[in-house]
């Protein structure tokens, strides 16, 4: 079909009370300027990191990968898992392979040209220095045990040496054992390779940092503990003292999904990426961080979510770049959706993409069509590519 839209564009306005869902390296909430003025911030990484560890997630999608540098404990993991069908010689081939650790230590010189290394160092990855093992200077990343399974077999079935070594040196090759239906985690968040036979895969699913439509100033609590036995013992005071920050708002978060390139990436048909879509507009409505939730439960769903199909991804993040003021009662979710509504309309007509497939879900009034009731609706709309 030649008129087939390729983008599912999301859009979620979220009204979170008091919180501090994401905190940077000094223990203070996560913020950005933005209009000139300072937002809250819950950065995208938190956002994935909620919804891949959902049990939302696991049941609808799958077992998330694992990202860990730890490779001792994963190799133990994957021995218990997959040691009744494979040798644990096998599997731990494998995940040296993978790593680039064991008999396959590699690192890069100053010339770009590999050696053996006397020391498990990993090639050189864009990623922080904290982000890297002190003992095996692996970086974290990604592993999926299915691929491992899928490698495993081809260890299994190739008695050869040599010509077991030429396929896991095949960049094809691998990257066809890499993604799979098994893997949707990696084929929507992608990867990017860090050492050995890892292979880089592109995404599918972009997703924006989250900020509130509006300025928001920091609070700070003030708390105590109490230490119950010392008070039993006639002692007065604290047990401890400290402060956290926290604020509220209304979030708008985006997300932008490449139905090709996950099409691609599973190996599989449209229908099937769009399932998958439908579960991604489910938890960009429902899932939310769980930083600090024990002492706040800021636990709330989304009040608007509207989706749409394009040949572009199309952020609405400037409809927010003047700071949403609040309305004569003191709220800002009404006042979000109305500057929404106003810049999706004005862009999308400037752009001619004002016909393009779209369906709204929310619990206010708003202006934008086609409405549907239930978020299952949206969903279900999803799925059936727009129709």
């Amino acid at each position: 079909m030649n008129n087939v839209k390729n983008f599912l564009n999301i859009h979620v306005l979220i009204s979170h009370s008091p919180s501090c869902l994401n905190r940077d390296d000094m223990n203070m909430q996560k913020t950005a300027v933005f209009g000139g003025v300072r937002r809250v911030r819950i950065s995208s990484q938190s956002l994935k990191h909620a919804m891949r560890m959902s049990d939302y997630f696991k049941e609808k999608i799958g077992d998330p990968s694992v990202r860990t540098r730890e490779l001792a404990q994963l190799k133990l993991d994957y021995i218990k898992v997959l040691g009744k069908d494979f040798d644990e010689k096998i599997i731990t081939d494998i995940v040296d392979r993978i790593s680039g650790t064991g008999a396959y230590k590699e690192e890069k010189t100053g010339k770009g040209k590999k050696i053996k290394s006397e020391t498990p160092d990993s090639e050189a990855v864009d990623v922080p220095e904290q982000e890297k093992n002190a003992k095996t200077g692996q970086a974290v990343a990604p592993w999926s045990i299915e691929e491992v399974r899928r490698l495993c077999e081809i260890t299994k079935k190739t008695k050869d040496k040599k010509e077991l070594d030429k396929k896991l040196k095949d960049p094809a090759e691998l990257l066809k054992v890499a993604l799979s239906k098994d893997s949707l985690d990696i084929a929507l968040f992608g990867r990017m390779a860090t050492s050995g036979i890892m292979t880089s895969i592109d995404g599918a699913m972009s997703v924006a940092h989250v900020i509130t439509t509006h300025s928001v100033d920091a609070d700070v609590d003030w708390f105590t503990a109490v230490d119950d036995l010392a008070q039993e013992k006639g002692e007065s005071g604290a047990g401890h003292l400290n402060t956290q920050e926290f604020g509220a708002g209304v979030f708008y978060r985006y997300a932008s999904i490449n139905i090709k390139q996950l099409q691609d990436n599973i190996g599989g048909s449209r229908e099937e990426a769009l399932k998958a879509a439908k579960h991604l507009v489910h938890m960009l409505a429902i899932i939310v961080p769980i930083a600090k939730q024990h002492s706040f439960a800021a636990h709330n769903p989304a009040d608007l979510v509207m989706v749409s199909f394009g040949d572009l991804p199309l952020s609405a993040a400037n409809a927010f770049e003047k700071p949403v003021e609040h309305d004569e009662n003191g709220g800002f979710i009404q006042p979000s959706i109305k500057q929404l509504e106003n810049y999706y309309k004005k862009v999308t007509a400037a752009y001619g993409l004002d016909k393009d497939p779209k369906a709204v879900f929310s619990i206010w009034d708003t202006s934008l069509e086609p409405k549907k009731s239930k978020l299952s609706e949206i969903e279900d709309w999803v799925e059936k590519d727009g129709k």
